[in-house]
């Protein structure tokens, strides 16, 4: 099993072992492009894998604050009360990179980062860029996907 993110598409493929096309998301990936540096809110492009599986079994719409439920479930009042805030909601897919001085170790790595797969407000548009640097889903989507998807899935982020 493998999954590509296309950021030219906002889609986020995933694969089966023998290269099947088993299903297409539409994503949202960071509203300022691809980059890789620290600090950027880019989206890291590259080889990378699923490191961690956070959320399991969470009601949906459950608020995720440094990568712990925070006792919330977000409802359009709360994002009403709080306009600013990035809402990690669902499930989260912690990525790490693959590619060390690219996307690994130093200013560059990715899990350092707190790069995600994650999910999202219902409000948020899918197909266009919008994130901080992870990549959005819709809630129905993560948690499927999450389902699916074993620790250390392959995550190929590409410009294509």
């Amino acid at each position: 099993m493998r999954i590509h993110i296309s950021i030219a598409q906002q889609l986020l493929t995933l694969f089966d072992a023998a290269g099947q096309v088993l299903r297409c998301y539409p994503v949202s990936t960071a509203s300022r492009g691809v980059g890789e540096q620290r600090g950027s809110y880019c989206t890291p492009r590259g080889k990378h894998l699923i490191r961690a599986k956070i959320g399991a079994g969470q009601a949906e719409n459950t608020v995720f604050v440094a990568r712990r439920p925070s006792g919330e479930i977000y409802s359009p009042e709360l994002g009403a009360a709080f306009p600013e805030r990035d809402w990690i909601l669902t499930r989260i897919l912690w990525l790490s990179g693959c590619e060390p001085q690219f996307n690994r170790l130093a200013s560059v790595d990715t899990m350092r980062r707190y790069i995600y797969i994650h999910g999202s407000p219902e409000t948020v548009v899918m197909g266009s860029p919008g994130s901080h640097g992870c990549i959005r889903m819709r809630n129905a989507d993560i948690i499927e996907l999450f389902d699916r998807v074993p620790v250390y899935t392959p995550v190929e982020i590409s410009e294509d």
